[in-house]
């Protein structure tokens, strides 16, 4: 249990919360929900240890295991994958040469009738209790078995950390976690650099697991899977309730309509009870009555209504030019590089008006195919652009591409043009930069903030094939609610890149999945996709020849056989650091 007891934050003149209490017990699966600049990792981190409050204090019992998974990646170079997925027992690594530092002293000192003498051998006796009651013998096997269930290969174990993209790095940090099978973990965005079938192996395991968790993430479908327990983080305060995140919204939401027909009611008794006094004030007879009624108003308990935040960005895109029938026709396509096909013979025609959805693992190819149709990379095959068509680009990595020394305004006033111009306050303010916001530097905002800033300069120029990739990352539910809904009502040709169930249902009609080199077109949603896909995964397990009678058909790579004996989610021994607070 983690107790944490009136905490407060305060920079730079104001304050981000204050006075936030609340516990976190045992199995409880917990999201941190709020808006962006709310202050939702700045918690995360105070919960972790790796800050401090400027008031109030986290508490946790002595042996209680904390890992923290950051939005930015720790991974280190230097290492292979192998070795920094073994950094999860380093802490006992530590401890054991600790141990036999203190058995050095032990065979050394001579002082045997010391009370410093006495307080070494209780201190090697309580050690070697907690250190020999683990059992590290297998500790590579545990290793190994966690990076395949992973989706790792074998061939992955020797490679070093800085050849994976950002979703490889994560399944890293994800295992060293695992490994250490900590009380608490502390997830910020989690499902940012995982796939569709990463972010489903993981809410498996964050279900099964048996462990405390709490989770930031703006994947509505993710948080309403796994967890069943929602605090929100809003105007400095906290709203905590015992259900998740969909229900408590429906639960917020009668709670403020019940406090608003409380306060209209005693509004108007307040009202009538001034005109009473008012009007009597004066007479003899009615004295004593208008003394009642005043002293009754000045002890009179207020209702208060719970403050609603109604900032919220204002996002329309300008009409679509007129494109040809066919923005973006693919015949025989294929990418590699290094001597590696990423995909071949890709052939698909996308219409005008087509709202379509690139999904797949990491690393098979959806961003290369992007490139290029954006013609930034040379391929084999085919790639042609219909008649007029103009592009407006969303990268991945969009937000971190910002001058990070230039203010809002700056950002946005370098590439305007025309009468544009004119109206940059008033974009700023639609984008929830009005007022003094529109002064900060780009380098001091939140992911959020940088990701609202970057889609704030693709609406600058009309275009008629919008291609996103990955736009959602850290925008939370709110922003990513009102840019589903531009989407929806956009006139032009939509490509989106995303691993976002929620965000894709009712916004696209077709999917096209990459996987083991190939290209196949789903004439339907992305669930109908992801019910058939389980499906016929399930099919063939069921009909192979394997040890596993319910595999996790979400694990594996394409045509990688699972690992032979149990998986890590399911049995994973014990280890417990020596501090009580371990990093992931």
């Amino acid at each position: 249990m983690v107790s944490v007891d009136g905490l407060a934050v305060e920079f730079g003149g104001t304050t981000l919360f204050s006075d936030i209490s609340f516990v976190i017990n045992d199995n409880d699966r917990i999201a941190l929900m709020g808006k962006n600049g709310a202050g939702k990792s700045t918690l995360l981190k105070i919960l972790a240890g790796v800050r401090k409050p400027t008031r109030g204090s986290v508490s946790a019992p002595k042996d209680t295991v904390i890992a923290y998974l950051p939005q930015h990646l720790m991974t280190e170079d230097g290492r292979t994958v192998f070795e920094e997925a073994s950094q999860a027992f380093a802490h006992l690594h530590e401890m054991q040469a600790h141990l036999d530092d203190l058995n050095r002293q032990l065979t050394e000192r001579t002082d045997y009738e010391s009370e410093d003498y006495m307080a070494l051998i209780e201190e090697v006796a309580t050690l070697s209790e907690k250190f020999y009651a683990i059992d590290m013998t297998h500790f590579e096997e545990d290793v190994e078995k966690t990076l395949l269930g992973l989706g790792f290969e074998r061939s992955d174990f020797d490679r070093q950390t800085s050849e994976f993209s950002g979703g490889w790095r994560m399944r890293i940090e994800l295992a060293k976690m695992l490994l250490q099978n900590p009380d608490v973990l502390l997830l910020d965005e989690p499902t940012n650099h995982l796939d569709i079938e990463s972010i489903g192996w993981l809410e498996d395991f964050l279900i099964n697991n048996g462990k405390a968790v709490v989770v930031i993430s703006h994947d509505r479908k993710f948080v309403d899977n796994i967890t069943t327990r929602t605090i929100e983080v809003t105007m400095g305060r906290i709203y905590d309730y015992k259900v998740n995140y969909s229900h408590y919204l429906q639960l917020r939401a009668e709670r403020r309509e019940q406090q608003m027909k409380q306060y209209e009611e005693q509004q108007k008794m307040i009202q009538e009870t001034k005109d009473f006094i008012e009007r009597f004030k004066g007479t003899y007879s009615k004295t004593f009555q208008v003394q009642s009624r005043v002293k009754m108003l000045e002890k009179l308990e207020l209702v208060e209504v719970d403050e609603m935040d109604t900032s919220a960005l204002r996002l329309k895109f300008p009409p679509a030019p007129r494109s040809g029938q066919y923005p973006v026709t693919a015949d025989m396509v294929g990418k590699a590089f290094d001597g590696k096909q990423i995909f071949k013979n890709a052939s698909f025609t996308i219409k005008r008006g087509d709202k379509v959805a690139f999904v797949g693992r990491n690393g098979e190819g959806k961003s290369t195919m992007v490139k290029c149709i954006m013609g930034q990379l040379e391929h084999e095959g085919t790639l042609t652009l219909g008649h007029n068509v103009q592009i407006g680009y969303f990268a991945q990595n969009q937000a971190s591409l910002l001058d990070g020394e230039l203010t809002v305004f700056q950002t946005i006033d370098d590439v305007a043009k025309g009468e544009v111009r004119n109206k940059i306050r008033d974009l700023l303010g639609a984008f929830m930069f009005g007022g003094e916001a529109s002064t900060k530097k780009v380098k001091v905002l939140s992911g959020g903030e940088r990701t609202r800033l970057a889609l704030l300069k693709l609406l600058l120029e009309p275009v008629n094939l919008l291609i996103l990739d990955e736009p959602t990352n850290h925008l939370d539910l709110r922003t990513k609610d009102v840019l589903k809904q531009a989407l929806a009502d956009f006139d032009g040709t939509l490509i989106c890149v995303s691993h976002d169930r929620d965000f894709l249902d009712g916004l696209i009609t077709r999917v096209y999945e990459f996987g083991g080199g190939q290209v196949r077109e789903h004439l339907c949603g992305i669930y109908e996709f992801l019910e058939k896909k389980k499906m016929a995964e399930l099919a063939t397990w069921n009909a192979s020849d394997n040890d596993w009678q319910q595999p996790d058909i979400l694990l594996f790579g394409h045509g990688q056989q699972p690992p032979r004996g149990p998986m890590p989610a399911n049995g994973q021994r014990r280890h417990t650091g020596a501090d009580g607070h371990l990093l992931a």
